[in-house]
């Protein structure tokens, strides 16, 4: 746990990055690009973490939460209009130690967390929380079935959470909770909380 990592920084308006999620992402702040820019030469490793408000243009510590996810850059491709499109692959969380603000990109110092997962069998729950949100897809036209077999096709129950985390139609405080909720059962059941 002691194993301290130094990576650009990328602040998020209005989504939370799970591990193990593929998204895009457009770009558009200088200071965000600049540090694209700079991960593409190294690892394509960059810290992604969610502000609190997503009004700010210029985030400093206070406006971001306190853990992110540890990402790596899938594709990167510059649109004419000067913003950068990109896809992410979500990694590890990971919790914020230092948060450095130079004139070129935000960069931080973090650790990983390692979840807590409890000696009993999770899968139960697991599956209680798929099927509550398959029976709110139902009525809520907004996830699709696809996304709910995919769902389905995962054996662990971490990752399962994490995916119906990123799904939900929550608010980003709720799915925030969620992603800071490093214990495995604990996530599951805040999640059925939010689904119900």
């Amino acid at each position: 746990m002691d194993t301290k990592f130094n990576l650009p920084l990328l602040p998020l308006r209005d989504i939370v990055v799970f591990p193990s999620m593929v998204l895009p992402l457009f770009v558009g702040r200088d200071k965000s690009i600049t540090a694209l820019n700079e991960v593409m030469k190294n690892d394509k490793k960059i810290v992604l973490v969610t502000q609190k408000n997503s009004e700010v243009d210029d985030p400093k510590q206070t406006d971001v939460f306190s853990y992110g996810c540890e990402s790596s850059i899938l594709q990167l491709l510059k649109l004419p209009d000067g913003t950068v499109k990109v896809l992410v692959e979500g990694k590890k969380r990971i919790k914020i130690l230092n948060f450095n603000d130079n004139d070129k990109y935000i960069s931080c110092t973090y650790e990983h967390i390692n979840e807590i997962k409890p000696q009993e069998d999770l899968i139960p729950l697991a599956m209680t929380a798929v099927r509550r949100l398959e029976k709110l897809s139902t009525v809520n036209k907004k996830i699709s079935q696809d996304i709910i077999n995919n769902i389905k096709q995962l054996k662990e129950p971490s990752q399962i959470a994490d995916n119906l985390g990123s799904h939900l139609n929550s608010t980003i405080s709720e799915k925030q909770q969620i992603f800071e909720t490093i214990d495995v059962k604990k996530r599951l059941e805040l999640i059925i909380k939010i689904i119900e």
